[in-house]
């Protein structure tokens, strides 16, 4: 139950700095890296970085550790590794050209319509 609520905690806050395609995934029974996966997307390194310090900043004031996060400066693929839910947010080229989505394409999609609406 902690981790649905870390996950709509960074979800909301990759929302409320306008990142798109937000998707989630489940990874239990997939991956041993955690339990959820969010990516998503900015249209600019500033919109990347931006989106990236959100999630972190709203994931620490909740009370939860980010254990760390990779890519800030080059903005191109920022890694923020919250334990059970890592965040994968990409600038817009780089989505489509490492297409996580169908790498991990048998993981389920976590409907998190709901949380964007709220």
């Amino acid at each position: 139950m902690e981790n649905q609520q870390l996950l709509k905690i960074a979800v909301k806050a990759a929302d409320d700095k306008r990142a798109e395609d937000i998707l989630a995934l489940d990874m239990n029974g997939i991956s041993l890296i955690a339990d959820y996966f969010i990516i998503c997307h900015g249209n600019s390194d500033k919109q990347v970085q931006a989106i990236a310090r959100e999630m972190k900043e709203k994931a620490q004031e909740n009370g939860y550790d980010v254990k760390r996060m990779e890519g800030f400066d080059e903005a191109r693929w920022v890694l923020i590794d919250l334990g059970d839910v890592v965040a994968h947010v990409f600038h817009r080229d780089e989505r489509s050209y490492y297409n996580l989505e169908r790498l991990w394409g048998d993981a389920p999609h976590v409907d998190i319509h709901s949380e964007l609406n709220s």
